[in-house]
């Protein structure tokens, strides 16, 4: 399978940049209006892609004019972030192909994969094959998951675990300690897993500051992907400007420092 338009891009400013900043967003915390408006201010600030979706409730018209609004405002890049098979939407420019490796129930290896793939190829979003791999405390996506969370302390684990999902074909990795996690990956296992891959890194989940955005990169992962920080604004547009600002900032800073 040739490589999508998105993610060409994204290699592209992944070597143009030394890292990325991703925003999720789940379309039942902001209305169609205020996430056209986040776009809008998130573009100004530097951030690189929307990844839409996360929860069971991102699906049907909230998920089209939340897409279509965010589009209309910004330039940047939707991709969707689903957190069942009924997150699909012919407005989004990608989506994250999404195997959890880790987890104890087939469904989510495979299952909701073979029950979602005719639709996205009828529909003609790009596929970005996705190794997701559930790391601890994994709050709700560990839980939804049936995760075997991968110990904080076990860098070695999250390894192997990046390293199996890329000789599977992953075109992606993502390390993921859930929405609202106090932290995100330890920098130790972020560098251990980038040591052994050649395809980008993506850490979500408890990126919650600027300085564990720079951490995060400085120690080896392509991409961090932010969320509950935003949500915590409340919509108030000025100081989800000045984090996007500072957040966006500290990534740049980073990818250019590490190499």
């Amino acid at each position: 399978m040739k490589d999508g338009k998105t993610y060409k891009k994204i290699i592209s400013q992944i070597q143009a940049d030394g890292g990325l900043t991703f925003m999720q967003l789940d379309p039942p915390n902001y209305t169609p209006e205020l996430s056209g408006k986040i776009a809008k201010i998130a573009e100004e600030n530097g951030l690189d892609v929307f990844a839409v979706g996360g929860s069971v409730g991102a699906q049907g018209q909230l998920l089209e004019d939340t897409i279509k609004q965010i589009k209309k405002n910004s330039s940047l890049p939707v991709i969707l972030f689903p957190g069942n098979i009924a997150t699909l939407s012919k407005q989004a420019d990608a989506i994250y192909f999404m195997s959890m490796l880790n987890s104890n129930d087939p469904y989510w290896i495979s299952g909701a994969q073979i029950g979602a793939s005719f639709p996205i190829k009828r529909l003609g979003i790009e596929v970005i094959p996705t190794s997701y791999i559930i790391i601890e405390p994994g709050e709700a996506a560990g839980w939804m998951g049936r995760a075997q969370l991968i110990p904080r302390n076990k860098p070695y684990l999250a390894a192997v675990t990046a390293l199996a999902g890329q000789h599977m074909g992953s075109k992606l990795i993502i390390l993921e300690s859930g929405g609202g996690a106090p932290a995100p990956a330890p920098a130790e296992m972020v560098s251990a897993s980038k040591e052994v891959l050649e395809v980008p890194l993506l850490v979500a989940g408890g990126v919650r500051t600027p300085e564990f955005a720079f951490e995060t990169i400085k120690a080896g992962a392509d991409i961090v992907q932010v969320g509950t920080t935003f949500e915590s604004s409340k919509g108030n547009l000025n100081e989800m400007g000045k984090k996007f600002k500072a957040i966006t900032t500290a990534v740049k800073k980073a990818g250019k420092e590490k190499r």
